[in-house]
């Protein structure tokens, strides 16, 4: 697929999705949202595609949204950022519901909804100079591309307002201590070694961890007793699925799994 500001890359079953506005840090504007929205509908419907890893080019992962593009709007910039956060949120949505593992490579700067994308991964490994800020209320603005959802529910509800209240800025060590990221690697070795777990994963048990990404979204809003039905009945239906009949197999003759044949 062909775009102009936002490319995917298929290789070993892993679909490279990659952020291409280098020169304004990969800042995000209408049509980066359509395009990252297009490319998040191919990486979930792509049966060729059974892992996906964003990242940005350039020296930035993404500075969140481009407050020059929206500005130039004038009196329109509220149906305009109506526009954008539609074809952003979509996106964010479908990389977080699909049957997919989704992992963030941050190779920069991770602003505002750049941020936010980062939080909407399942697992996210940054550079070491990598850097992490909410931004929104530095412009006067609040958050957009699920932060509002996902920040509170990484690092508590206080550590939340005091990024958002603050702007504090976090260092890629401080972002792997608040839980925002699972891991820090060298600029020369992030995408080696995130495209390698991808890979990976990409060769595991897809639907599993696909219900597993639903069940662990259930349990916020669950009780105990209601999650744990959850729990039996998912369980149940994966023992008898093509996946868990493989796993019990391979697990009891003591052999690799094969959960994806070429």
């Amino acid at each position: 697929m062909e775009n102009n500001l936002v490319e995917l890359t298929v290789k070993n079953n892993v679909g490279m999705v990659t952020l291409n506005q280098p020169n304004k840090g990969n800042a995000i504007n209408l049509q980066m949202a359509k395009e990252l929205m297009n490319i998040a509908l191919e990486c979930s419907e792509s049966e060729n595609i059974r892992a996906v890893v964003i990242t940005g080019q350039g020296s930035a992962f993404s500075v969140g949204g481009d407050l020059k593009s929206f500005s130039e709007q004038g009196e329109e910039i509220s149906s305009h950022l109506k526009h954008v956060t539609t074809h952003l949120h979509q996106a964010v949505s479908i990389f977080t519901r699909m049957e997919k593992p989704f992992i963030g490579a941050v190779n920069g700067a991770a602003a505002g909804a750049g941020m936010g994308l980062v939080l909407a991964c399942d697992l996210g490994y940054a550079s070491e100079k990598a850097k992490f800020v909410m931004a929104y209320n530095r412009v006067g603005l609040t958050p957009d591309g699920s932060g509002s959802y996902f920040l509170p529910r990484v690092v508590g509800m206080k550590r939340a307002l005091e990024l958002m209240y603050t702007n504090k800025q976090l260092s890629a060590v401080e972002a792997k201590e608040w839980g925002i990221i699972n891991d820090t690697h060298s600029d020369e070795s992030l995408l080696e070694e995130v495209v390698h777990l991808a890979e990976k994963l990409a060769n595991g048990p897809i639907n599993a961890y696909g219900q597993t990404k639903k069940l662990f979204y259930h349990s916020l809003q669950e009780t105990l007793e209601s999650q744990m039905q959850l729990e039996s009945l998912s369980l149940a239906e994966r023992a008898t699925s093509k996946e868990g009949k493989e796993g019990i197999s391979a697990f009891l003759e003591k052999r690799e799994a094969a959960f994806h044949k070429k």
